[in-house]
């Protein structure tokens, strides 16, 4: 593995020596392919326009990261920005110089990359969406051919940048963002197939997210009274990252794992909530549609920058989850419900 991973950091230095300049553009990409992006763009879009795509988008991205946390902890995978400077590898020899960055400094484990997997899923969700509108739409064959030979292109275009992303940041190898693409585009084939994610009830969606919660602890659990502490990459990230201040307690497992069930839990209670689909059915039109998108979006960038000190760690976790799950209410009940209820109070002053 020892030569993989300097294979791995050789290649690093090079891109971070030859494409300085697209220092901007990497750091976009790893931003964007983050699945809070997901979250808070692609999924209010999708939701008002073609809901079964934004489930999908929700369902894929929560499981397919739950199972990108259990992977990373069974793995033990090491990560370039703190493994050149603990390997033997060079012997006496001057290890290679990689820069970091604010979004290097990952705290947990690096094998499979989670933004590389995560990118792989959401944009396979994406594209097959849209190719399932141009069939609906009975697309000619050649003009549909072009389509899918272009979305496909622009999937496999974003994907190599976010990988060039996180082996540029030195977050990644590279066997580790490949690793991760091929497992994201797994998990959406799999989980697109699952009918019942279309249609799953409250408590669906409350069992599954204890289901998950409680094997991940309960994993954590027994490995730690084993002796094995799968937060191991913590100190790690402390110990080597050049700015204490890079290191982001939202970057860990748990952390990671409490958004993520809080944004399964908001859309199972934003989907069966009183305040939900009723308004959205009477005000079908698209100019109802887009400006549900239009306020969705706005009031989930306001709720972004609501921020919160991580100097109680229980209570970071226990704001991270119920921001996630806000986060998904927003555009599924409130916004519809709110619009609705201004739509219907015009109509009444109309008809006085």
């Amino acid at each position: 593995m020892d030569l993989l991973h300097s294979w791995g950091v050789e290649l690093a230095v090079h891109l971070q020596a030859t494409y300085s300049r697209y220092q901007g553009l990497f750091s976009l990409a790893s931003t964007v392919a983050d699945l809070h992006t997901t979250f808070y763009f692609f999924f209010p879009i999708w939701f008002h326009l073609r809901r079964d795509t934004a489930l999908r988008l929700i369902w894929v991205s929560v499981l397919g990261d739950w199972l990108n946390l259990v992977l990373k902890w069974v793995l033990f995978g090491k990560r370039p920005y703190w493994w050149v400077h603990e390997t033997r590898f060079y012997g006496a020899g001057t290890a290679p110089a990689l820069q970091q960055f604010p979004i290097t400094c990952e705290t947990g484990p690096g094998s499979p990359s989670g933004h590389a997997m995560g990118a792989a899923a959401v944009w396979y969700v994406m594209v097959t969406a849209l190719l399932a509108i141009a069939t609906e739409k009975r697309c000619p064959p050649l003009l549909y051919r072009f389509l899918q030979l272009g979305l496909w292109g622009l999937m496999g275009l974003v994907q190599l940048l976010v990988c060039m992303s996180r082996a540029y940041m030195a977050a990644h190898f590279p066997h580790q963002v490949v690793a991760g693409a091929i497992t994201g585009v797994f998990v959406a084939e799999v989980v697109s197939k699952e009918k019942w994610i279309y249609s799953a009830s409250m408590r669906k969606y409350f069992y599954t997210t204890l289901l998950l919660t409680s094997i991940t602890v309960g994993f954590y659990l027994v490995l730690k009274a084993l002796g094995v502490d799968l937060l191991w990459t913590l100190d790690k990230a402390q110990r080597w990252c050049v700015r204490a201040e890079w290191v982001h307690l939202d970057s860990t497992p748990f952390a990671s794992l409490l958004r993520n069930m809080g944004t399964l839990l908001g859309l199972g209670l934003g989907l069966h909530s009183p305040l939900c689909s009723e308004a959205e059915k009477k005000e079908a039109s698209t100019g109802f549609k887009a400006g549900c998108i239009v306020v969705s979006l706005f009031l989930l960038q306001l709720l972004d920058g609501w921020t919160f000190s991580p100097g109680d760690l229980r209570t970071f976790y226990f704001l991270s989850f119920g921001k996630s799950a806000v986060a998904l209410l927003v555009p599924t009940a409130l916004v519809p419900r709110a619009l609705g209820w201004i739509c219907h109070g015009k109509r009444e002053d109309k008809n006085l």
